[in-house]
């Protein structure tokens, strides 16, 4: 393959695509020729980064969304087959947590955590997977987290229903396989988004080192997470089918850096 990062001609669609690692990964996709669908809660943020892929050349559309509501999924899909006339790829960037001791999480709680974090990348999915099919194939890529696969306290709905995204991820990518379709996940570890920054300047803390328990000693960049969603989305991952990447700067939990040799 000449060049495996030419996206000239495709559509991404990215839910979650106002901020953090939507945006970086929707200008990214612009960078590399890709025209965009970009979807989340509110509009403002979403017009900002439809600005940024305009300035890069690229086609931009905004559908304002509620992942957790299935007619807003069939929606924001029929939207982007209306205006693009086709879908190739679909991030499932949308989600969310709040940190709640063990005893205050109620049943609402975590049924919102289910319903944001899993069953709305099951929804979205299952409305865009026969339009990616119809394009010749293409790829999914859903954003879970460090959470699904380490415990973090008090966000347990949270860890649950990310955990639920790393199996739905393989389940999909065995079914979905013979429509040429790629399914993979990625797992993020502590990530300075806007949100991260904002919590930690709240709380006076330094974001590198609440977020640097890991061997690099920082916290992520969103263009970092960004990256390999375009790899898992491009021809250089062509043989890459239903696996969660952790993308956290090495194991978690790493206490102690080893010493210069």
């Amino acid at each position: 393959m000449e060049n495996p990062f030419d996206f000239q001609g495709t559509v991404a669609l990215v839910t979650g695509g106002g901020t953090g690692i939507g945006r970086a990964t929707a200008r990214l996709f612009a960078r590399h020729g890709a025209d965009l669908v970009l979807a989340g809660r509110k509009v403002g943020p979403l017009e900002e980064t439809a600005r940024l892929v305009r300035e890069l050349g690229r086609t931009a559309t905004v559908v304002p969304t509620d992942v957790k509501d299935e007619e807003a999924c069939r929606a924001l899909v029929e939207q982007a087959v209306t205006r693009h006339g086709r879908i190739d790829f679909l991030v499932n960037n949308a989600g969310g947590s709040r940190a709640r001791s063990w005893t205050t999480w109620t049943l609402k709680d975590f049924d919102d955590m289910m319903a944001l974090n899993i069953r709305s990348v099951w929804m979205l999915s299952r409305e865009a997977a026969p339009h990616i099919r119809a394009s010749g194939g293409g790829a999914i890529v859903n954003i879970s987290s460090g959470a699904s696969l380490h415990p973090v306290p008090h966000s347990s709905p949270y860890g649950v229903a990310k955990a639920g995204v790393n199996n739905l991820t393989a389940v999909m990518a065995v079914d979905l396989g013979a429509w040429g379709i790629r399914v993979n996940c990625i797992a993020p570890g502590t990530i300075k988004s806007e949100g991260f920054v904002r919590a930690m300047d709240n709380l006076k803390l330094e974001p590198d080192i609440v977020g640097g328990n890991n061997p690099l000693g920082r916290a992520g960049l969103c263009e970092e997470i960004a990256w390999p969603i375009l790899f898992c989305c491009s021809p250089a991952a062509g043989f890459l089918n239903g696996e969660t990447i952790y993308v956290g700067g090495g194991p978690a939990n790493w206490r102690e850096r080893a010493p210069e040799i």
